[in-house]
Order: structure tokens, then C-alpha cells, then sequence
């Protein structure tokens, strides 16, 4: 959520919140996937009205509304302290997650206040990770040196394999999960547990994370706050909307006729900044607004009606 859903001030705005009640009144699931653990989503549950799984730790942990685990993808124990080891190898902070506790060395490391306030709950300290190697969501390395977190980002992939994912949600952290907790596995998890084609999924990120969420959608966003580092990755992304939180994508995705209704001068102004060339059309005075699997809202110059048809909108935290 942080840098897309909500801004760079943690901030749900109204406008995202009108966002996702008109995809849900337009028939539209929205889900949500963060790297954030699932008490540091809690505060959007009721906001929002989310009622799909909510997927904590990038997948590691998918949880209902009320957090209840549904199911769980940890980092396999005989993993964890080489893990640690090679985060520490690049003079990064580990933070390790487990069930849903987060434990950090040090609590006036950087960024972990600001961590705190964003998800809402404090860290426990444990000087020494001996006896948390079972059942570990997630190990963060945390360093202000972004060539570090990149060069430990290429090291943990060469070194680990497909035995843990390993990528950068932040340029300031590293992210360790399971191989099967990435967004990707999001995606497809909520395609199943919906019974949707992966080109029934719209998905909207922000960092290299996502990307393997973008192979598993019809329609994918890169979108930020700030300068995206997916910018150049992804099947289906397109320019950035910076600081308008989910706004602009609530104006292209709106179905004709409702009380907020934009103009169609508005659509074809918006609508490029979210989907791509070979996902909308304007042709004949008419517009077509793609759900689903490149099927259209097809609606008239004078936006006189349209109808919905449902679909899947997976948003991704930046994290």
C-alpha cells in the first residue's frame, strides 16, 4: 500500500476509498498484498470493506478480514540463520517476522520507528534469533546503502536459488520469503480461489516485487508516489501517477451512469495513464473500457449506460 494505495504520508484518502467502493458497486473484487504483516493491513480492513483473503508478507501468510490465517508459505528453517548471515555479510539490520510477531536487534536502528507507526505495532527486541528459525514469514535486510541492498538483492539470488525469494520492496529493504510467498503466487492463488483467468486480473504495483504479479494478470499498473525501480520491468505498465493515490484509476475504471460520473473527454484523457494500447480502444465516437479478459464497457460519447461486468483487481503494496 505504501506509495500507491495510500501516500507517502501513510495517509487512506477519501479518494481511495471512493475508488474501491466504486469497483466493488461495479461488481469488482479488490484484494490486497503487502509485504507489511497482517496486523500492519488491519487499519485498512474496515476503510476499504475488503472481504477477499488478505496476503500479508507478499503471500507468506494469507489471512481473512479478521486475520485468521488461511493458509501459510514460510522460509524453510535450514534456511533461516544462513539467511540472516548473509544479510548481516552486507551490513544490513535483520528484522525477522514469525506468526505475528516482528522482532528487530535494535530498536533505535533506522527506520524501525517509522516502521512502527506505519504498521501500527511495536517490534519485539531479541539481540539473537536462536530459537525463531521455525515458522518465518519473512527476514528483512534494512540499510540506507541502496548499492548494498542491490548487491545483496544479486548475491542472495545467486547464493539461495529458488530455495527463497529474494527481492528489493523498498530501496531501503530486502525482502526474504518463501519461494512460493511473492506476488505472483498472490495472483494465482486469487485466481483459483475465485475461479478467474489470470486475464480476469487487473494488478497495480510499484517495485520489482511485483513484477512476477504483472505475469499473472491481463492488465498491470506500474504506479508510484515516486520514481517506480519497475519502471522498466513488466508486461503491461505504464507512466506513473505521482501523489494522486488511487484517484485517476478510480475515474478510468468507473462504470458509465453512476452519480460520479466523468465525462468521456475525461476518460480519454485518463484511461491511457492506466491501461495500455492494446487494452483500450476510441474508435467510431465510442469508447471501450476494458474489464476482464480485454472485454469492454463499451460506452457512447454522451456516456449514456454500460454495464458491469466483474472481474478481479489485485492491489499491490509497494512493499
Amino acid at each position: 500500500m505504501d506509495g500507491t494505495l495510500v501516500t507517502k504520508d501513510k495517509v487512506l484518502t477519501d479518494d481511495a476509498v471512493a475508488a474501491v467502493r466504486s469497483l466493488r458497486e461495479a461488481g469488482v473484487l479488490f484484494a490486497l498484498t503487502s509485504g507489511r504483516p497482517p496486523k500492519g493491513m488491519e487499519m485498512l480492513v474496515a476503510p476499504l470493506g475488503i472481504g477477499t483473503p488478505i496476503a500479508a508478507f507478499n503471500g507468506g501468510l494469507m489471512v481473512d478480514r479478521n486475520l485468521q490465517v488461511l493458509e501459510q508459505r514460510v522460509i524453510p528453517e535450514d534456511l533461516v540463520t544462513p539467511v540472516v548471515d548473509h544479510l548481516k555479510s552486507f551490513d544490513l539490520d535483520v528484522w525477522l517476522y514469525r506468526g505475528a510477531d516482528w522482532y528487530v536487534p535494535d530498536p533505535k536502528a533506522p527506520h524501525v520507528d517509522r516502521e512502527a507507526w506505519t504498521v501500527k505495532f511495536k517490534p519485539k527486541v531479541r539481540k539473537s534469533f536462536d530459537g525463531l528459525t521455525d515458522g518465518v514469514a519473512k527476514l528483512v535486510g534494512v540499510s540506507d546503502d541502496h548499492d548494498a541492498i542491490d548487491k545483496a538483492v544479486e548475491a542472495a539470488v545467486e547464493k539461495f536459488g529458488d530455495q527463497v525469494t529474494a527481492a528489493a520492496s523498498q530501496p531501503y529493504y530486502l525482502d526474504v520469503t518463501s519461494p512460493q510467498a511473492n506476488k505472483g503466487e498472490v495472483a494465482r492463488y486469487l485466481a483459483r480461489s475465485f475461479a478467474l483467468e489470470p486475464e480476469e486480473i487487473a494488478t497495480i504495483g510499484d517495485q520489482p516485487n511485483d513484477i512476477l504479479m504483472f505475469d499473472h494478470s491481463g492488465l498491470s499498473n506500474r504506479h508510484g508516489q515516486r520514481r517506480p525501480r519497475s519502471e522498466e520491468s513488466g508486461p503491461r505498465g505504464h507512466a506513473q501517477q505521482r501523489g494522486r493515490g488511487f484517484r485517476l484509476r478510480r475515474r478510468a475504471l468507473r462504470a458509465s451512469g453512476g452519480p460520479d460520473l466523468l465525462g468521456v473527454r475525461e476518460r480519454v484523457l485518463y484511461t491511457p495513464r492506466w491501461f495500455s494500447n492494446r487494452a483500450y480502444c476510441f474508435k467510431n465516437n465510442r469508447l471501450a473500457l476494458p474489464v476482464g479478459p480485454f472485454r469492454c464497457l463499451a460506452t457512447s460519447t454522451s456516456a449514456s449506460s454500460a454495464r458491469s461486468i466483474g472481474t478481479s483487481s489485485l492491489y499491490s503494496d509497494s512493499r
